[in-house]
This record gives structure tokens, sequence and C-alpha cells, in this order.
């Protein structure tokens, strides 16, 4: 005799669905209201930076300068935040070859920019990218390509510091030859690897709860000792009277 939990729904209930027959009615509806459900909060939460319209305004600044030719590059926004990427336009180039200061390209188009920036780093942080080619580099300075795409990157961000920037929004991150968005066979895709990527977080760095600054609490002073105060004071008129 097979053994039944208590309080369990018999088999043979017209409510339990038999293998090989089909489920209840109302279970097919049930299973529609939840996977529209789903699919209607995973919506929610990918557009929930397209739904900003600071973001949605810069992105469509950067879009228009890009299509004057003005910069080379792309804007992509997603659940995360807004990424813009400034890659490498004609002859110019945002760093000479093997160094982390900003060439005079490099600073015109941050320059374009850079009030865009400024207006979504009132909210939001910016997470400064390097990128590089695959070409190694092993010089006193950098020993590889990590080093070098992290200097480029604090370069742009102390550029922007001078421009008033807060320091608490922005960042700087290095990714070497790693995220390549073409393959580095030829000089030109090579160039679109050369680039710097500003990623504009939808979600602030979480703020720390600070104390609030308290007084001062003399030390404790033996019996028949005088306070440091009442200390200096008496040794200063002894120096006086010396003299």
């Amino acid at each position: 005799m097979p053994i039944r939990a208590k309080n369990m729904i018999p088999e043979d209930d017209p409510r339990v669905a038999q293998i090989g027959h089909p489920a209840p009615p109302w279970l097919i509806n049930y299973a529609d209201l939840m996977t529209e459900l789903v699919c209607f909060f995973i919506i929610l939460y990918a557009l929930s930076a397209a739904l900003n319209k600071d973001m949605q305004k810069a992105q469509q600044d950067i879009q228009e300068m890009i299509k004057d030719g003005k910069m080379s590059g792309q804007v992509k926004m997603d659940k995360e935040g807004m990424r813009i990427t400034l890659e490498e336009q004609g002859q110019f180039s945002f760093f000479e070859s093997g160094r982390s200061e900003i060439t005079g390209d490099m600073s015109s188009k941050l320059e374009k920019i850079a009030d865009t920036l400024k207006t979504l780093s009132l909210k939001h942080d910016i997470i400064v990218e390097g990128h590089t080619d695959n070409i190694p580099i092993a010089t006193r300075q950098f020993a590889s390509n990590w080093e070098l795409s992290s200097a480029r990157a604090t370069s742009v961000v102390k550029y922007f510091l001078g421009r008033g920037f807060s320091p608490k929004r922005m960042a700087s991150v290095g990714y070497g030859e790693f995220h390549p968005i073409a393959p580095n066979d030829n000089e030109e895709n090579r160039r679109r690897n050369r680039r710097v990527v500003f990623f504009v977080k939808n979600t602030p760095y979480p703020e720390t709860a600070q104390a609030p600054p308290s007084a001062a609490v003399p030390a404790a002073v033996p019996d028949g000792q005088p306070a440091p105060e009442q200390a200096a004071e008496e040794e200063g008129a002894a120096e006086g009277t010396d003299r």
C-alpha cells in the first residue's frame, strides 16, 4: 500500500492534472500572466537608464556631434548606464605612441563633450576607460598596455578635474588590449581599438554616513599639576624673564 502524506489532494481529484493529460484551463491563463509580468519588469529594468531625461539629452547631443563629423565614435545605453566611445579620427591621435599625455586633438574632443558630461556628473558617477591595441609595450615608464591604458584614462580624468568636475564622481580604469572592438589585423582597426570610453553609471556610488564632528575633550590632568595651557604660559613668562 503506497504511503501518502496528510492533507494532500488525491490523485483522482479533478483539480490534479494526470500524466499525459492536459493541464486545467485556469493554469494556462495563470502561466501566461506570470510570463507577461516577468517580461514587463525585465523591460522596466533594462530601460531604467533610458528613462533618465539627462541621459537621453546627453545621448542625443553626442550623437549629433558624431553625425556632424565633430568626433568619431558611438553612444550606447543599457540597464547599467551609458557608454560614450571616442575613437581616433583621421591622422590625429588622442595620445602619442607610448605616451599618456593627451594631445591637442584629444583636448579639443574633450572640450566638446565637457559641458554634457559635467551636467551628468552632478547625479552620476563617470568612469573613464582606457583601451589600447595589441602592440606590446615595455618601457621604463610603462611595463605593459595595462599601465599605459590606466595612465591615459587618468590623464583624461585630470583634464576634467581641471574643469571643475567633482573628484568623487570621477574614476579611471585601464583595460589594455583585452577588450578590442575590432580585430587587430591592420592599422585602421588598431586605431579603433585605441579608444577612450566614458561609462556614465545609472546608479551612483553609495555614500557612506559620516559621524558629526565632536568637540575635543581635554586630557585629564593629575592633581597638583598645571593644565597644558597654563604650563605653556608659565614657561613663556619664565623665558621672558631670562631675557
